[in-house]
């Protein structure tokens, strides 16, 4: 991420919609990667001005309504949200007062996991002969909502639809949910980074000549996922094989393609985040952004290994968990070397 500052010299960061030390408003341009600080224009006061640019911009719709979204559009836009929000197929109830918190909370780390991809330089939405669209259903159950009492809905992926169930914005039940598994590490932006991992199979992998070395690594996707699956939760356990990043990476390949990809995405850019606070530097030009698929591969795995270390020395100090609790094996970098090498290709394609 991005060390952002206003245009009045203040640190601000990521989710803001205003500086507290001049009042400037500020909106995240997903195209320049900038936060802007802006001014409310003296006829309009949707219409935003940016002072540097002299470009006149909006919020998206989802701040208007709920105060959940800051980033912005061009003023004249047709558009109503922006490219995050339209990605959205179905939201709760947002009449329910507690669902637009719940919601909220899902907006957030959705929006940080775009930041990330969008600053690899991959698309969201790209054309492709398979009609495969990237969409959002968040999605209420019997956990969050006594209407649903006979529902289950399992967060997931499916032909470019992810769906998460909204009780994971419950960090209570996201804990407790964690401690039944035996899982290290549960988060709303990790379960982002891996249904978006399936997303990236479907469209950079799964009909390609990427396919051949992805079955050498990861195994048979094809594999018969429901009975995979049903295995693995019949025999969960605590640790892992070192040939997978997780437990979970264990119940099938594509699952193990996921939570490698996620662990892509947290190395990338926590690295990019340390690199701009001035925690850790990569070495060399372009280090951030798309700039890292320029970067021998070993030596970013090299410098995110110390970062680990000391990511969690300070929690220790906190008297918190690890915040990387895991262990990147021969095995598991070769995997993401091959997740860096795929996304290398599709962005200079």
């Amino acid at each position: 991420m991005i060390d952002f500052h206003c245009k009045c010299g203040t640190r601000v960061f990521f989710r803001n919609t205003q500086c507290l030390t001049c009042q400037r408003l500020l909106g995240f341009d997903s195209v320049g990667f900038y936060m802007l600080s802006l001014r409310a224009a003296a006829n309009d006061h949707r219409v935003l001005h940016d002072e540097d640019s002299g470009k006149e911009f909006r919020y998206c719709g989802n701040y208007d309504d709920y105060n959940a979204c800051n980033w912005l559009l061009p003023a004249a836009s047709p558009e109503r949200f922006c490219i995050s929000c339209r990605l959205n197929k179905t939201v709760p109830d947002l009449d329910r007062g507690i669902n637009v918190e719940r919601w909220i909370r899902l907006e957030s780390a959705k929006r940080h996991t775009l930041y990330s991809i969008l600053r690899l330089g991959l698309a969201l939405t790209p054309a492709n002969d398979r009609h495969i669209k990237l969409e959002f259903a968040f999605l209420e159950d019997g956990r969050t909502n006594a209407e649903y009492a006979d529902t289950f809905v399992a967060t997931g992926h499916g032909s470019g639809l992810i769906t998460i169930n909204l009780a994971e914005a419950d960090a209570s039940y996201r804990e407790k949910v964690r401690e039944q598994l035996g899982e290290s590490y549960r988060t709303l932006l990790g379960h982002f980074r891996h249904e978006i991992g399936h997303y990236y199979y479907e469209l950079l992998v799964a009909s390609t000549d990427w396919r051949a070395p992805f079955e050498t690594l990861f195994g048979n996707p094809d594999e018969d996922y429901n009975s995979a699956l049903k295995q693995h939760y019949n025999t969960v356990a605590d640790d892992w094989a070192p040939d997978y990043i997780s437990a979970y990476a264990q119940s099938h390949p594509l699952e193990d393609w996921a939570e490698t990809w996620a662990h892509y995405l947290h190395m990338i850019d926590t690295l990019e985040t340390a690199g701009q606070f001035d925690v850790m530097q990569l070495k060399g030009e372009s280090a951030e952004g798309r700039g890292v698929l320029n970067k021998p591969f070993a030596e970013l795995v090299d410098t995110w290994l110390e970062l680990s270390v000391k990511l969690n020395a300070l929690n220790r100090s906190m008297g918190m968990r690890d915040a990387y609790p895991f262990v990147i094996t021969d095995p598991v970098y070769a995997k993401l070397d091959f997740i860096h090498r795929v996304v290398g290709a599709s962005v200079a394609a």
